[in-house]
């Protein structure tokens, strides 16, 4: 086979099965097909609406939910990757939308820049992290969508659009955090700022005294977020503060026994077994949550941020007022308590400021959020049920890339630019080329 057949093998595959990365999502796309450049991507897109097929991109997986799901053309990452241009002067860097966060975070570092804030994992394309709302935890500093300087679309009918705050800029209010469903972003330009030195404190603190003083630990941290291990009155919590150095990373021996030893293979396992004998959890939560023990050190911004997650789990998560958080956290520890139900997975809060982002779930609003999770092949759908009956009854916003129920009836009432979004996809996806199952149920037809 000549190299040009090869290269078109790669790049359009007729089948196969498509999975995420918790395995709770399946889909058989008709095609899948690789562009390398947002010119390929508009061919694909003009293509599928010839043969009469959807077109879905994809990133790597990372969502819970069906968003990327579909049976039409399954447009895929790896050749839409790579830095395009560091422009210094301007303080951004522009990437293709396939890029890997790692890749990113690693290009950042050699060049001496680094993102403001991020997420706690990085192995999700860029697209796929921005356009699902993924966020870290931030006093001031949001989302990574919130972040984008400009972006480039290619919309239903093959154009391709670049968005900023100058140029189309209600389209770029509203595809920063698209859901895919106003056409496939090609590539990104990220506000980037000179690389810095974080400070993490991570320390045990009981149930009472965090929710007791979260208002004074978030107001007086510029990253704060913890951790609750239900059947106890645990938390680990985490506070990361810019330093003037000097750097102390971890050593790689303290790094291998937290990170990976305990925070992942003795993890695994014991969460195996609280799959296989559920009446072990309880005990397990105990001795969990007195396993890591309180550290501190100091390294660029991703190094302290991010850390490795190989325990595949499902996940719901919830945006609610900030002012709201505790109350929330406080009832779902009393419904768990009453339930009978065992949870093995610690529950996560974090919060993000308020933001301009169309359908951000920290839109116009100071947001906390609580993750909820369950170890991968494990029931969920009963305390999934009871968590999200709190949290939407606190006006929660369910994160868009994570498990939850709710349809565009009930998003239109918590979202007050729901409407704007609705028109704009109109005008831009009439014919909803870039439809599927999950946008037909959180946007409607």
């Amino acid at each position: 086979m000549s190299s040009t057949a090869n290269a078109r093998t790669r790049r359009t595959r007729q089948s196969g099965t498509w999975r995420n990365w918790a395995g709770n999502v399946t889909a058989r796309p008709a095609r899948q097909v690789a562009p390398g450049s947002a010119e390929e991507v508009a061919a694909a897109v003009r293509d599928a609406a010839e043969r009469g097929l959807r077109v879905k991109p994809v990133g790597s997986g990372h969502s819970f939910t069906a968003a990327a799901a579909t049976d039409g053309v399954l447009i895929r990452p790896e050749r839409l990757a790579g830095v395009h241009r560091v422009d210094r002067a301007a303080g951004t860097v522009t990437v293709g939308a396939g890029t890997p966060l790692k890749q990113l975070n690693a290009a950042l570092a050699g060049e001496g820049l680094s993102l403001t804030n991020m997420g706690d994992i990085m192995e999700q394309t860029v697209s796929g992290a921005v356009g699902t709302g993924t966020h870290g935890t931030g006093r001031e500093s949001g989302s990574i969508a919130a972040q984008i300087a400009a972006l480039e679309l290619v919309t239903a009918d093959g154009s391709v659009l670049t968005c900023s705050r100058e140029e189309n800029p209600e389209v770029f209010a509203a595809a920063r955090i698209g859901l895919g469903a106003l056409g496939v972003v090609t590539a990104l330009t990220f506000r980037v700022e000179p690389v810095f030195l974080l400070t993490a404190r991570e320390e045990p603190m009981s149930f009472d005294q965090v929710t007791g003083s979260f208002e004074e630990l978030w107001s007086s941290n510029e990253h704060f977020e913890f951790y609750w291990f239900p059947h106890t009155g645990n938390c680990n919590t985490k506070r990361n503060n810019r330093s003037a150095g000097p750097p102390r990373p971890l050593g790689r021996a303290g790094a291998w026994l937290e990170d990976e030893l305990l925070s992942n293979g003795v993890f695994g396992a014991v969460n195996r077994l609280g799959r296989a004998v559920p009446a072990t959890i309880p005990a397990i939560a105990r001795i969990s949550s007195r396993a890591l023990s309180a550290r501190t050190y100091t390294d660029i911004p991703y190094k302290v941020f991010t850390s490795p997650r190989r325990v595949r789990f499902v996940e719901m998560e919830y945006a609610l007022p900030r002012a709201a958080v505790v109350d929330a956290l406080r009832e779902l520890r009393s419904a768990v308590d009453r339930s009978g139900l065992r949870v093995s997975f610690p529950v996560e809060v974090r919060t993000a400021p308020a933001d301009d982002i169309t359908l951000s779930t920290a839109s116009g609003r100071d947001s906390a959020y609580i993750a909820v999770h369950m170890f991968r092949g494990t029931p969920y759908q009963a305390y999934f049920t009871m968590a999200e009956r709190i949290f939407t009854a606190y006006e929660g916003r369910p994160h868009w890339g994570k498990v939850h129920t709710r349809d565009a009836g009930h998003l239109a009432a918590v979202y007050p630019r729901f409407g704007e979004f609705l028109e704009l996809r109109n005008r831009l996806d009439p014919e909803r080329r870039f439809q599927n199952d999950y946008l037909r149920r959180v946007l409607g037809e």
